[in-house]
């Protein structure tokens, strides 16, 4: 408790209150505290990390926050050049180099006032300390903490700073571009502007064409996740307790059967499975030389039977995992809740839905989670199947591409950057509130230290 109310007192607004001078003027320049206060060597490195981001932001740092409003407005323009005879291209302003340069120059800047509030707090802290006759630490001996009470810093640090760089800072950007209209339509590819939540209107718009192929992608994606994640689950439960029944023989090479299809690798199979499905592929060749049918199964050119045969065929590919998954935890529920249902006259459905089902669901939960968001960003298996069609002409999304694939075709194949990144918004909201609702309500979450 003592260490927690002391904590407290190391703020900036007691920094500013109760400091004395030399704390004070920290807020102005930093590291003064420190060096004034028997800490000489982390005083200069905060006052050289001051200097370092003034700099940086006279030199760079205010220019790409002044172009970040506008994003540039100046065009390539053709002028002529008189010694050479010719005509040159001028470089005309890149309004995505603008955004990216004024969202990194607004991350630094968030990461400065971080340092410049620590560095408050130290100066306050080593000001109460001194005040104290206590001992404060020089130079060597804050290295020192750093590789043993302190090795959280060091080692978190990098892992970090990765984080910042890699995963929010380009989130920050995509983000960002949802709200321009950075894309090939008006040739906005290289010069655009802010536009606000046009985009948004746009794919939530049931009249408009985008709008109209967002939500039918979106009730696909949902409809795809589901089965794909809840019969993949069910089917994958029932091969596993077939095979770990009692009175099945050879479980080993059973479970090598299956497991077997998991060592071929999945871009191999699901292409060899679209050749195989074509209207002139083995399957339907097959068919027609055995007479069963007289003409070609559209497997892959109508939209229910592509949807359909994708669903079977991910079957193929995911029961085997579920299996693995579920058969350790089928080995570990307790015989003796079995044979108490059995005494008491139970028979396999009763036993199934009362013991074996809430137990597995207890334990899978989590699992069955991160399967519904994984099939969600499913690219694999619909891509690489099907590639999103059939696809109607003029239109940027299949009967058969969900959220993920579709982002894919707007950005990569279509340049439609701003679109995409609504898009990209639109899954991420979608995950997280499903995600979150769903393990909030479970009872792996409920009753973490319990089953039944």
């Amino acid at each position: 408790m003592k260490t927690k109310r002391k904590a407290r007192e190391y703020t900036v607004a007691a920094a500013l209150t109760k400091g004395d001078w030399a704390t004070k003027l920290s807020a102005i320049v930093m590291g003064l505290g420190c060096m004034l206060h028997k800490q000489v060597v982390k005083g200069l490195l905060i006052f050289g990390v001051e200097i370092a981001y003034i700099l940086f932001m006279v030199n760079t740092g205010i220019g790409c926050l002044a172009d970040l409003p506008g994003l540039g407005d100046k065009g390539q323009e053709k002028v002529w050049n008189e010694a050479k005879q010719i005509y040159e291209y001028t470089a005309g302003d890149n309004s995505l180099l603008m955004l990216l340069y004024g969202v990194a120059v607004l991350f630094v800047t968030a990461a400065f006032i971080v340092f410049w509030v620590i560095q408050m707090r130290q100066a306050i802290y080593l000001q109460m300390r001194q005040a104290e006759g206590k001992h404060i630490n020089n130079f060597r001996e804050d290295l020192k903490s750093l590789g043993n009470e302190k090795v959280q810093i060091p080692l978190m640090s990098l892992p970090m700073v990765g984080i910042l760089g890699f995963t929010v800072v380009p989130l920050v950007f995509m983000i960002s571009m949802a709200f321009t209209s950075y894309s090939k339509e008006g040739d906005h590819l290289t010069l655009f502007d802010w536009v606000g939540f046009q985009n948004f209107v746009r794919v939530l718009n049931l009249n408009g064409n985008i709008g109209r192929q967002f939500w039918s992608v979106l009730g696909w994606t949902i409809c795809w996740a589901f089965f794909a994640t809840f019969l993949n689950y069910i089917m994958g439960m029932i091969l596993a307790m077939i095979i770990n029944r009692k009175d099945t023989h050879w479980k080993g090479f059973w479970r090598f059967c299956f497991v077997l299809s998991i060592a071929v690798p999945q871009f191999v199979s699901l292409m060899i499975m679209h050749i195989m499905l074509q209207p002139q592929g083995a399957v339907n060749v097959i068919l027609q030389s055995l007479g069963w049918i007289k003409s070609p199964i559209p497997f892959m050119t109508d939209a229910m039977w592509c949807r359909v045969t994708i669903i079977i065929i991910n079957l193929w590919v995911g029961i085997p995992y579920t299996m693995l998954q579920v058969t350790g935890i089928l080995q570990n529920i307790p015989a003796e809740l079995y044979e108490a249902a059995k005494m008491d006259g139970a028979g396999p459905v009763t036993i199934f839905r009362k013991i074996t089902l809430p137990y597995m669901l207890f334990v899978t939960t989590p699992y069955l989670i991160t399967s519904f968001t994984g099939n969600i960003n499913n690219f694999n298996v619909i891509y690489l199947l099907s590639g999103g069609g059939p696809t109607h002409v003029g239109d940027t999304a299949g009967k058969t591409d969900i959220l993920v694939t579709w982002l894919y075709k707007l950005t990569v194949d279509n340049q439609y950057y701003n679109i995409g990144a609504v898009i990209g918004i639109f899954t991420f909201i979608i995950l997280s509130i499903v995600a979150l609702v769903t393990y909030h309500r479970s009872g792996s979450y409920k009753n973490e230290e319990e089953f039944m």
